[in-house]
């Protein structure tokens, strides 16, 4: 297991080492992908991809983009482009004008909106990730509320949005079959083990040592 602090201190050093945040944003989704389509088999599935606007989001843009070879794939974007991270960014504008992206700031965005029928969804939670400080605020609150009423297979890339990584705490969260680890299982979700897929995204498994977590 690991913790946020822990996982923060191996991104940088693998930047120093030439391995970016873009990078591991581009192996993660490519993982992510890959573990939908073995589980699920996405050939004849609907994939609805509930995106924030970290990069637990850009991890699912790459995801989308990759799973759209394969199935039908939409994304609810839950905030605001101007909030995205550069690499974020870079992720979303390689898939927006590939597929459907409802913008949605409150529930008055859904009131109308409807899935195709003919196909079973494959719901994928980036929301939030490691990315939540203190209480969940809107639009991501009526995501995770919207993420729970409906039916299909339910994944989260990384942590449960709503959860605490550290501690697993949280007020509301994503309630799903399998998460997709990014690296190790974060440290306060080790209750959701049984459920939790592990996946390579080219960081270094060797322990760090207290310098290096602190610089």
């Amino acid at each position: 297991m690991i913790t946020t602090k822990e996982m923060i201190a191996l991104e940088r050093a693998a930047s120093k080492k030439g391995t970016f945040p873009l990078n591991l944003m581009e192996n993660a989704g490519k993982e992510i992908c890959r573990v939908l389509n073995e589980k699920y088999d996405l050939s004849d599935k609907h994939l609805v991809i509930f995106a924030g606007t970290g990069n637990n989001a850009g991890d699912g843009f790459v995801a989308a983009r990759e799973c759209l070879e394969i199935c039908p794939t939409l994304i609810l974007l839950f905030g605001s482009e101007e909030q995205f991270s550069e690499e974020t960014k870079e992720n979303y504008d390689k898939i927006k004008d590939a597929v459907t992206v409802v913008h949605v700031h409150s529930a008055e965005d859904l009131k109308n909106f409807q899935f195709q029928k003919n196909h079973q969804l494959v719901l994928l939670d980036a929301l939030l990730g490691t990315g939540i400080v203190g209480e969940v605020r809107q639009p991501i609150a009526f995501g995770i509320d919207f993420f729970n009423q409906l039916e299909g297979i339910k994944v989260s890339i990384d942590v449960p949005s709503g959860l605490n990584p550290d501690t697993g705490e949280g007020s509301k969260s994503c309630d799903v079959e399998l998460v997709i680890a990014l690296h190790d299982i974060k440290a306060g979700l080790m209750h959701l083990e049984d459920k939790t897929m592990i996946v390579d995204i080219g960081l270094t498994k060797n322990p760090l040592t207290s310098s290096q977590m602190n610089n």
